[in-house]
């Protein structure tokens, strides 16, 4: 999941984060009929899944966000295209755009704007907990959604999973732990994002991602999250048979996040026999 690390510890920022999300839920329902109608109009999806699963090497999304609860400011005065253009000139396969506005520093605009620069796919990362949040992601733009396993209960990650896909968004389900993963697995989830880092220590390891890994079939595309920051990280990911990362914090605090991403991108990956 996005980084949730407060003072008050990662259950009450994130109990804030989605209290937050279901009062702007609330304020988006009385504009479902017009988001429908818009999402209609939208850009034809681009394949976030296909883009995310690349035969030979590890396929790198780079994120674009200001800030975090844990982190602080990261790159506040960044300008969205201007960044993810320059990770698509470097070789990012997608990029993935904070939404949220009130612990990120996010907005749907700049969603809006790293859309329409570039020509690979783009997620939508944010808090979804109810269907007219997959509208204005569709209407907006977005090409895929992250699905947090954590905040969400079987039936509603099952049902978000299925309407996204209707939509024709590629939903990202989000785990940590052999539980999380479990419930992925049963609602069919074909691409599963791993979250390294631990929710009571706030540490990062890649051993997460090698630990979960052989629980998850080889058909399941896999993306390694948090605690990315070097070639040698993403050359061990993948060679273990992790298919894709996704790689915020340490791109936006280089000097030339371009060349940060260059650096990571076309990271060599062998196939693994799982499932």
């Amino acid at each position: 999941m996005p980084e949730t690390q407060a003072s008050g510890g990662a259950s009450d920022i994130l109990r804030r984060i989605v209290d937050t999300k279901r009062r702007e839920v609330q304020a988006l329902l009385p504009r479902e009929a017009e988001l429908r109608k818009a999402q209609e109009r939208a850009p034809e999806p681009r394949d976030l899944a296909q883009a995310l699963r690349q035969v030979d090497e590890v396929a790198l999304m780079a994120e674009v966000k200001r800030r975090s609860p844990g982190a602080g400011p990261i790159r506040p005065d960044l300008v969205p295209a201007e960044i993810a253009v320059g990770y698509e000139r470097a070789g990012a396969a997608a990029v993935s755009v904070l939404t949220d506005t009130d612990y990120f520093g996010g907005s749907i605009a700049d969603l809006e704007e790293v859309r329409a620069e570039l020509g690979i796919p783009v997620l939508r990362k944010d808090f979804v907990i109810h269907e007219v949040q997959l509208l204005e992601a569709r209407a907006i733009g977005a090409d895929g959604v992250l699905l947090i396993a954590r905040i969400l209960d079987d039936d509603r990650m099952q049902d978000l999973h299925s309407r996204a896909l209707e939509l024709g968004l590629t939903p990202l389900v989000e785990v940590h732990g052999r539980e999380e993963v479990a419930r992925a697995l049963e609602i069919g989830a074909g691409v599963i994002g791993v979250n390294n880092r631990n929710l009571r220590t706030f540490r990062s390891s890649l051993e997460v991602t090698l630990e979960i890994l052989p629980l998850i079939p080889s058909h399941v595309t896999v993306v390694s999250e948090s605690g990315i920051q070097t070639r040698d990280d993403v050359l061990r990911l993948g060679a273990a048979g992790v298919h894709a990362v996704l790689v915020g914090e340490s791109l936006l605090r280089a000097r030339s996040p371009e060349a940060a991403t260059e650096e990571l991108a076309e990271c060599s990956r062998s196939d693994r026999q799982a499932g």
